[in-house]
């Protein structure tokens, strides 16, 4: 745990930088999972998502961090996080999970989806990996939504164990040994954001804080481990693993988004949220 006087306060127009950041990545994970489908290999995924960062005059986040080999990480079924892009060819039914970021004036941005390759509904893909992946994917906009009027960090993590522990159906495992994060003039800085209850109020929300929320969760347990290749973090038991992330600043007047292409609006609004674009 990092002590709360290191946490970065950004001010308004360093925000605006993450933004800007933010919407290019954004554009680029729409791509890239507009690309995914059987037969696509995540190096080709990996391709899609440079080209737009690039074009769009952005530098990687991913690429070399502490040695990463790729722009995204591309993490397939009971892979959970940090998969290596490489020759692994997609199928039909697999839970793809695209984690990426870029830099814009020194200023970073970090998100991530979950894609199904299929649908329940022709029998491509399996209703209880939906089932995950919307638990997921809806976890993180309540622990969003904590943070729009939350004191401590702490009560993040509660929103999104508390949502996920309420859902009917079997239980899914919530990951402790991966959080999140703050973001800022580094991907990864303090303060830890837990997808869980701790018991701790951890540091207080202030103006100008901006953290990458992302829970993880599994259809089984919570043990993982890492692969030969020292990055790719897999469930011990083998089983399917969603991964949802959006980077959110809060500031004078609220909260903003800073990964989705209208603050979180749409999304935020039947939770009782308004975001407030930067000034």
């Amino acid at each position: 745990m990092f002590s709360r006087s290191r946490i970065e306060l950004k001010s308004e127009e360093q925000l605006r930088h993450m933004a800007a950041a933010g919407a290019i990545l954004n554009e680029a994970l729409d791509a890239t999972l507009a690309a995914a489908a059987p037969g696509v290999s995540t190096a080709e995924l990996n391709d899609v998502f440079a080209e737009i960062i690039t074009a769009r005059g952005a530098k990687p986040n991913f690429l070399n961090y502490h040695g990463f080999p790729g722009y995204i990480c591309a993490s397939v079924n009971d892979e959970v996080v940090h998969g290596i892009p490489g020759e692994r060819v997609l199928g039909a039914g697999d839970v793809i999970k695209i984690d990426g970021g870029c830099i814009i004036e020194g200023w970073h941005s970090d998100s991530a989806r979950t894609l199904i390759l299929g649908s329940s509904q022709d029998g491509t893909a399996d209703p209880e990996d939906e089932r995950l992946s919307r638990i997921t994917e809806a976890a993180m906009w309540r622990g969003i939504a904590a943070f729009a009027t939350a004191k401590s960090v702490g009560e993040i993590g509660e929103a999104i164990e508390d949502y996920v522990s309420a859902q009917p159906g079997k239980k899914l495992g919530i990951l402790e040994d991966y959080v999140g994060h703050g973001i800022g003039s580094e991907m990864h800085m303090p303060p830890d954001v837990f997808n869980y209850a701790t018991g701790m109020k951890g540091a207080k929300i202030r103006p100008g804080m901006a953290l990458a929320i992302e829970p993880m969760l599994t259809r089984g347990g919570i043990e993982t481990k890492v692969l030969d290749d020292d990055w790719t973090v897999v469930t011990t038991d083998g089983s399917r693993a969603s991964q949802w992330e959006h980077s959110v600043a809060r500031h004078e007047e609220g909260i903003w988004v800073l990964t989705a292409a209208d603050g979180g609006a749409a999304v935020l609004a039947p939770l009782g949220v308004t975001p407030v674009p930067l000034p």
